[in-house]
Parts: structure tokens; sequence; C-alpha cells
């Protein structure tokens, strides 16, 4: 494997046993290690993001950028700038190892004088993409149009006051669903992030979801057009850039598309630290979506509790994760979606190798988690709990409730009877959290005792799902 940009990382990543001696090698990550009856590279699914880990230079409100990332110095011609991003991105995630990526349009390539020259600039691109897709094996998880960057989405894409705004941001995901529909990606995301307000003295709440519905409904048209089979993702996100997003979280997103007609063309890409933004564990985000039949992706990354920002920090949390996986596991596991890495660096992280320890620590973090929920839907440690917790909606009087046959009269005769007469009953919530903890430990010190074990030294580089 050449070295390229990543000279000190000079070939894949590979599994160095629960304690290994090597950072540069996983401790938990084993892609064709079977659990709960899948490899777990088609488990987990994981994806690296191009725009914190190569479009992004280190820079925040207060000072530049900080990173070594040569396609970004002002200058350069942008054709090669763009082409050098893209060698050593997939030479980033061939060595690390993973099946996915996935982008923005602006991300391969920049903005043109015009859209005409935008398209060219965008497909020249997608030409090396599809190369590089080719060479390494590496699929595209999802793609995206990055309609916020641009000083014309100051006011919105979908939502903006300017009906010319709402026809260019259409162009511009007419184009990027295209490109993603040719590169075979499993879902297109759309994350409004300026579809919102920063203001409610200058906002009209109600013009702006009906642009809202009539853009999401566009989209949905298009893709059957052109005969992507892919999955149309929604991201929700609460604010930031806007004081306010109209797609504030799951149940709000949800809600939407029911009024709109739309739930059967969308469903949700939830992004953790958005969860924490909002209010939410993200726990509570992926168990919603579930609960509402809209689950589709994830933005796996972490937030700061103290911070009220989206810092976009790597995942190192098995105890969060463990639970979301739990979910996922639960319900089937993942279709069409992923764990995207939609998680950046710290400013300070400077050096090339850096990206890996950020993405190696992360992904031993998801496979530990993913090995915790195994064993606790294997041993049904929160689902005996829940059912038994509802059994009486099983019996005569919940099924009654339920089926509509009876009516307050009926209830309230029975009540007053004495025939129903309810007491307490014990939540249990500290020992189901002792056991989700006692999950915890016992598959840290067994390496996951109960997963299906396929091979214990199979390199992560083995072949791509």
């Amino acid at each position: 494997m050449s070295s390229g940009f990543f000279t000190e990382v000079p070939d894949r990543i590979g599994y160095g046993g629960p304690d290994p001696s090597d950072p540069l090698s996983y401790a938990v990550y084993q892609p064709d290690r079977l659990v709960a009856g899948k490899r777990m590279a088609d488990q987990l699914r994981i994806a690296v993001c191009l725009w914190h880990s190569f479009n992004w230079p280190g820079s925040d409100v207060f000072g530049v950028g900080t990173f070594d990332r040569p396609w970004l110095a002002p200058g350069l011609d942008a054709r090669a700038a763009s082409e050098a991003k893209l060698d050593a991105a997939f030479e980033f995630i061939d060595k690390l190892g993973v099946p996915f990526f996935t982008f923005h349009d602006r991300d391969v390539a920049p903005e043109g004088r015009t859209y005409a020259e935008t398209r060219a600039n965008l497909a020249a691109s997608v030409d090396r993409v599809e190369g590089h897709m080719a060479r390494t094996g590496v699929r595209l998880l999802w793609g995206t149009a990055n309609l916020f960057g641009h000083p014309r989405y100051a006011a919105g894409a979908a939502t903006n006051p300017d009906p010319e705004v709402f026809a260019y941001a259409a162009a511009q995901v007419k184009t990027m669903l295209e490109v993603t529909h040719r590169l075979g990606g499993s879902n297109y995301v759309l994350w409004g992030g300026r579809e919102g307000y920063e203001t409610l003295l200058n906002t009209d709440l109600a013009r702006e979801e009906a642009q809202l519905a009539r853009f999401l409904a566009l989209v949905a048209e298009h893709k059957h057009r052109i005969g992507f089979t892919g999955t149309l993702l929604i991201e929700p996100k609460p604010q930031e850039p806007t004081k306010h997003q109209y797609d504030y979280d799951a149940a709000t997103v949800v809600g939407f598309l029911e009024r709109h007609d739309l739930a059967g063309e969308y469903r949700l890409n939830l992004e953790a630290n958005h969860a924490t933004l909002a209010g939410h564990s993200f726990h509570h985000e992926v168990a919603s979506a579930i609960a509402l039949g809209a689950f589709g992706s994830i933005d796996v990354n972490r937030g700061d509790y103290q911070n009220g920002w989206d810092t976009d920090q790597f995942p190192n949390s098995v105890d969060e994760l463990s639970l979301a996986l739990h979910e996922i596991l639960a319900a089937g596991g993942f279709t069409t979606g992923g764990f995207n890495f939609d998680a950046k660096l710290r400013r300070q992280s400077v050096s090339r190798i850096d990206l890996f320890h950020a993405h190696i620590g992360g992904i031993d973090t998801l496979a530990r988690a993913l090995l915790v929920a195994a064993d606790m839907v294997d041993q049904r440690t929160l689902a005996a709990p829940r059912t038994a917790r509802y059994a009486g909606w099983s019996r005569e009087l919940g099924a009654a409730i339920l089926s509509g046959s009876v009516t307050l009269d009926d209830l309230e005769r029975r009540v007053a009877s004495g025939e129903i007469d309810p007491r307490p009953r014990s939540g249990q919530q500290e020992l189901l959290e002792g056991l989700v903890n006692r999950r915890i430990w016992a598959v840290d010190a067994t390496g996951g005792a109960r997963d299906e074990e396929a091979s214990r030294t199979g390199r992560a580089g083995g072949r791509r799902p």
C-alpha cells in the first residue's frame, strides 16, 4: 500500500488484540467477527465524512486554521487542490479499513463563477471519486448538498423569502441527488441548517413551513423519477447556525412529515450532538425514531454537556452508545443506514496521525458498544422487564381499551363497582440501571463471551462488505 499523504501509517489498520501495544491498531473492531448473526462491519456500516476531516482547516471564530491540509492553502488551482484532497481522503479511508464515506457537493468541488461552471467542477471531481471507489472498494453511505455555506442561503434555502433562492437550492439538490444515484449511494441526506429563523419579527412561519414541505415533495418526486432506490433522510437539529430550526428533533420532523403527507418518503438521520442540543439523550432520539417508524441512519459523535454548541467530538462512551445500539439491534439493525463519523479533531490535534487516533478510538468504542448491545438483546436484559411491565395491556381490560370496545361509561362502572382498584407497582429503574451496568462490565471482562465469533485474528482490512 502506497504511503501518500499519511506517511506515518504505511499499511491498513489491523486488529491488535484486546490490549494492543500499537496505538495504530484496533483493540475491539474486527470487521469479519460475527455479532448477532452478522459481520461486525455489516452491523456498524462505518463511514468517514469528508467535511470535518478534509475540508475544515481547524479554525474557529477566534483563530485561523491550525491543521496541516495543504489543499486548503489560499491561491492554489481549485482543480488541483480538489484532486489532492480526494487522494488523501481515500488513502485515509482505505488505510482505516472501513467500508463507507459521506460528502457534501462542496466538499469535493468548489463553487464556480456560474452554476454551469459549478456543475462542471463537481462532475470532474465525481469522476475522480468514482475511480477511487473502484480502486479501494469503499462505497458511498450518503451524499448531500451544502445549502448553508454560501451567502445566498443566509436566510435559508427552501424557506428563503426569495423564490429564486429556493430555485437555486432545488437545482443544487437535483444535481447532487443524481450524483449520489450515479455513485450507488445508499441514502441521500437533507439537513436544514438555515431552515429556521433568527427573529420572528420578519418571519412568516406558516409560509416557510409550506415552502419546506413543497421542497421536500419535489426532492421525493425526483428520486422516483430518476430511479434512485436509496433512502431519503432528514437530519434533525434544534438550532445553530439559526436561532431555531424547523427540524428540531425526531418527533418534530415526523410530525411535520405526517402533516404534509411525506412520512412514507423520508426517514431520519440522527446525530448524537444534535440530541444534546435539543435537551435529549442520544438514546431518546434513537428510541423515538424507532417507535415512530422513521429510523434511518446515525451521525455518530458526542457533544459537551457544559457547552451550548455543536462540538462534534469523537465518541468515547461505551455506556451511551450501548443503549442506542441496543435499540437499533432490537429493532432489526440498519437497512440502508450506518454510523457516519460526523466528528472533528480538536484544534490542537495538529498531527496528521491524530486523525487516525481519533477514528480508531471512536470505532473501537462503537465495536465494544455493539458487543454489549448484542449481549443485552440476547439476554433480554431490558426486553423481559419491559414485557412484564406492560403485560396488563395484553389481558382482557387492556385489550378491550385498545380495541375500542369499551367507553368511558363502561370504565367508570367497573371502577365504581370496586372491580378495578389499582395499586402502584415498582418501575425498577435502579434495578435496570444495575443490570445494564453488569452487562457492560461482563462484556468488557470477557471480550463479548456471548457473541458468535468467526475470527479473533482477522485484520480490520479484511474484505469490504
